[in-house]
């Protein structure tokens, strides 16, 4: 699959980042002239991973997150999120719903909610070497574009 056009982005771990990166992510899908529901559905999973980024890969210091937007010419859009923090010991358990290590605020759901609104989600990650996170959407050419 050959790429279109691509973005890369990079900023610190802060809470204040994560709408930053909805909606970067939300403006250069904007060029695959997406519906309402389809940005939506970018913006929450790109929430999820960032936000997994900034509480789990950094429980207690800043670090770096990188995203990158990628439109390839299947007509879909590839979000790819990646940090160098404490990374993920078992990523199928990580993936299990309402499992999380985090404290009694966090649902465990980000991975399922990720997986639910994207068409693929692939999870790499090393303990102490960080985690990245793949996700791919196709967006629906409409009639008459």
């Amino acid at each position: 699959m050959k790429m279109e056009n691509h973005v890369s982005l990079e900023f610190p771990s802060r809470s204040a980042n994560e709408g930053f990166a909805r909606t970067a992510a939300a403006c250069f899908a904007a060029q695959l002239d997406p519906t309402l529901e389809e940005i939506n559905d970018v913006k929450t999973a790109v929430s999820e991973a960032v936000t997994n980024a900034i509480v789990h890969a950094y429980p207690d210091t800043l670090g770096k997150i990188v995203l990158k937007l990628r439109l390839r010419d299947d007509h879909s859009l590839e979000i790819v999120v990646r940090d160098w923090g404490v990374g993920i010991a078992d990523v199928e358990q990580a993936r299990t719903p309402l499992f999380t290590t985090g404290n009694e605020e966090r649902s465990g759901m980000g991975f399922t909610i990720m997986e639910s609104f994207m068409d693929s989600l692939k999870v790499r990650s090393a303990p102490g070497k960080g985690t990245t996170v793949t996700m791919r959407r196709k967006i629906a050419r409409r009639m008459g574009r």
